[in-house]
Parts: C-alpha cells; sequence; structure tokens
C-alpha cells in the first residue's frame, strides 16, 4: 500500500488539472508494481519527452496528433490529448533524434526538422531546459550529494549517482514525463541507503590509464556483476571525468550498473568498509591482463573488415576537453576520402567550440561536430557505411545490433587515424 502525502492525494483527486492527476495516475500504479511504499520529492528531471525520434515522427504523421496528444500517450498513459501544463520542477531534455543544423548529413527532410523546431518551442513552453544531450551534467544539470532526482540515460544515471553522489533509478520516459508535472518519483532503489551498498569486490590487478582502459573495464564488470554495485579497488592513477564517463557507460551497456564505487575516489567510498555498509561482498573478482584480453574480445566481436567508412566520436556527447584532444590529434591532417568522421555533443558544448575555433578545425580536416543526438538515438550513420572506429565501448556494444555496422573499438587516437588512414590499425596494448 503506497502512503499519499496530502499535496499527492490532491493531484490524483485532480485539483491541480486533468493532467497532473493523469501523472499522479501512472506514478501510482509504477510505485504499487515497485513495492514501494512512499514518494520522494524531486526537483530534478532529465526526461527525453520530444517527437524526433524516427519511431515518433512515423506515429505523429501516421496519426496527424499534435505534441500535446503524443506527450499525454507516451508520456502519460492518456489516449485522451490533454492540455499540458507548465512543469513543476527544474526539468531537463536528453538527447533528440536528429541534428537540426545538419539535416543533410542525416538524410532527413525538412518535415522532420519542423518537427524538431515545434518540439522546441512546445517544451520551451512547458518550461523545459532544452540542454538535449545524453550527459546534462557537462552543461550545467550537476545534481549535489544526496539530491533525490529522477533522471533517464543510462549513461547519466550511473554517473551521477557513482560520481557525484546524487539519488536516481534508471527512469523511463513514462515516469521522468510524470515526475516533471508532479515533482514525485517512487522512493526505491538507489534512492535508498542500503540499496546504495556496493556487492561485489572487484579488485585490479592492471593499471587502468586512459579512455580506452576504463571503458574496457566498465564492459567488463558490467557483464560480470550484471545489475548489482560493484566496488573497485586497486586503481592508482585518479580517473578524469570523460574515463568515468566511458566507465559508467560501458558498465551499463553490458550489464545493467546504476551504481558502483572507487574506493577512495568516489564520495560514498572512503574506503572499502564504507562502500560496503555493512554487506559482505558476494564475490571478489579479479580484472587483470586476461580479463582486459576478454573485454577486448568481447566488444570488438563484430570487427572484421579492415577498412573504416566511418568514425564516431562522442558516446556519451564529448567534453570540451574531449574535442580538444581530438583537435590535436587532427592537426594538418585530412579525413580520407573514403571515410567520415562525425563527432556528437551537447549544443552548449558547440557553441564553445565554436568560439575556440575547434569546430573550424575538425571542418578544414573534413569532419563533422554534431549535437542534440547520436547515430544509435537518431538510427543514422554516413550513406554506406558498413564498418565504424568508435573510442566508446557503448557505442560498439549497441551500433551494430541499431545500424547493422561492423564496430571496432579502440583509443581515441586509433580512431582518429583510421578517419584519417580508412583503415583499423588499432590492436591491444
Amino acid at each position: 500500500m503506497v502512503r499519499l502525502a496530502d499535496d499527492e492525494l490532491a493531484m490524483l483527486d485532480g485539483t491541480e488539472g486533468p493532467a497532473r492527476q493523469k501523472a499522479m495516475e501512472l506514478l501510482l500504479r509504477y510505485a504499487e508494481a515497485l513495492g514501494a511504499e512512499r514518494f520522494v520529492a524531486t526537483r530534478n528531471v532529465c526526461g527525453t519527452m520530444g517527437m524526433t525520434m524516427p519511431f515518433l515522427r512515423d506515429y505523429a504523421a501516421k496519426h496527424g496528433s499534435g505534441i500535446e496528444a503524443l506527450f499525454s500517450e507516451f508520456c502519460l498513459d492518456s489516449a485522451q490529448a490533454l492540455d499540458i501544463p507548465k512543469v513543476k520542477i527544474y526539468s531537463c531534455h536528453l538527447q533528440q533524434g536528429l541534428d537540426p543544423e545538419r539535416p543533410a548529413q542525416q538524410y532527413l527532410g525538412p518535415e522532420a526538422v519542423k518537427v524538431y523546431r515545434d518540439g522546441e518551442v512546445f517544451f520551451s513552453r512547458l518550461g523545459v531546459n532544452l540542454l538535449n544531450t545524453c550527459a546534462p551534467y557537462l552543461v550545467g544539470n550537476v545534481p549535489v550529494k544526496g539530491e533525490h532526482c529522477a533522471w533517464m540515460e543510462s549513461s547519466a544515471v550511473i554517473y551521477i549517482n557513482s560520481v557525484l553522489g546524487a539519488r536516481t533509478n534508471a527512469e523511463g520516459r513514462e515516469s521522468a514525463g510524470a515526475a516533471m508535472l508532479t515533482g514525485k518519483i517512487p522512493y526505491w532503489g538507489y534512492h535508498i541507503d542500503e540499496d546504495r551498498r556496493g556487492t561485489h569486490l572487484i579488485e585490479l590487478d592492471v593499471d587502468v590509464t586512459d579512455t580506452a582502459d576504463w571503458g574496457l573495464l566498465g564492459y567488463w564488470i558490467g557483464e560480470a556483476v550484471q545489475e548489482s554495485v560493484p566496488v573497485l579497488t586497486g586503481v592508482r592513477q585518479v580517473p578524469n571525468l570523460a574515463r568515468l564517463k566511458h566507465f559508467g557507460a560501458a558498465a551499463s551497456s553490458s550489464g545493467g550498473v546504476e551504481m558502483y564505487h572507487i574506493v577512495g575516489i568516489t564520495p560514498e567510498a572512503r574506503s572499502v568498509e564504507e562502500a560496503f555498509a555493512g554487506n559482505t561482498p558476494r564475490a571478489t573478482l579479479r580484472y587483470g591482463a586476461a580479463e582486459r584480453q576478454l573485454a577486448y574480445e568481447r566488444v570488438n566481436t563484430t570487427g572484421r573488415d579492415r577498412a573504416v567508412d566511418y568514425v564516431m566520436l562522442g558516446c556519451p556527447h564529448y567534453s570540451s576537453e574531449q574535442i580538444w584532444e581530438v583537435c590535436q590529434l587532427l592537426e594538418g591532417q585530412r579525413i580520407h576520402q573514403n571515410c567520415s568522421l562525425w563527432i556528437f555533443t551537447a549544443r552548449a558544448i558547440k557553441q564553445l567550440a565554436d568560439r575556440n575555433g575547434f569546430t573550424k578545425s575538425i571542418e578544414d580536416a573534413g569532419g563533422f561536430l554534431m549535437t542534440d543526438t547520436c547515430s544509435s538515438v537518431g538510427r543514422v550513420v554516413p550513406r554506406g557505411a558498413k564498418v565504424a572506429a568508435v573510442d566508446s565501448a557503448k557505442q560498439a556494444h549497441y551500433l551494430p545490433a541499431i545500424m547493422g555496422v561492423q564496430a571496432w573499438f579502440g583509443t581515441t587516437a586509433e580512431c582518429v587515424q583510421a578517419a584519417i588512414t580508412g583503415r583499423w590499425q588499432g590492436a591491444l596494448r
């Protein structure tokens, strides 16, 4: 039985209008299914609400639905189109299905761009912040330790839970949309102290240094612990933002990890004892050279042909530092005539890249800096692309399944070199 506070009962009774009532009804069913006993207030929601994904664009075209009707059905489970009020709390839009400034590269017509622009107007009217990125923490949404959030996007969820110490489960489009209108989310999972405790001890026997190393480690851990909470020891070099970003994205893709602890580094793991908080480890696993080799082979399982015609960087979206790094690697070089280089980032970061000259450097080399989406979300790769190179274990996991291409995984430098030469020359170091 879910206990409801007075304001929750008022929304459920329709006091604040039919849209908030539908949102509260949906969240109540959700809480009951989860076994949650109550709701927790949140003032920070990140979700994907628009209809720029290919499926939703097709749905809207087929049904003649306006954005309010689409939001009603896909976010509030309402067959009736409702008048959607302004969001109640700070709410941000995650990545969308296209880059409106690059329709030609994505083989999109003006109709798709119009849908995107109409959505911008609609969600701006609701008070939603159009960050349009899978990494909101890169562009201003940085929740603090202990803050209750309601976020979608697996790589963002694991990052704020683990690196920042905020609290969220991996929400869906429906629960995130309903939370925007109510400021409530079921109190369960990683909102609760007990569920944030470590479950598996991971002892590192090799140094984990660059971003690719961290991606491989995350991919191996995800497969090993699935949806549990790993606790890492033996990390000798403090990882930067990009390495933790890629580590978490990989672990949440090969498994379902939503939280981890790195002893001495992450905020809830000053010691092994604090990370486990009374839990006895279910297993102790060692990560050494053999495990690293296995992870490399698994993440490169679709790579066969060495001729690369597409290099995709920016999953999760690239930080300004990562864009700068690519510019250093590209300096004085040109992208091979048979290869395309697409780099994905948040629009706000691209604006910085424009001002810093990074965008021009990439374009002068023959590449594109793109925003708001990525190949897996937008379901688009360069026309005819068959073999991709990526520096993201997450993208190597998803891109072949979604777009039917081969994928090679390696370092950023190896990927840029593949873009320049048109061939994959990476190897486990």
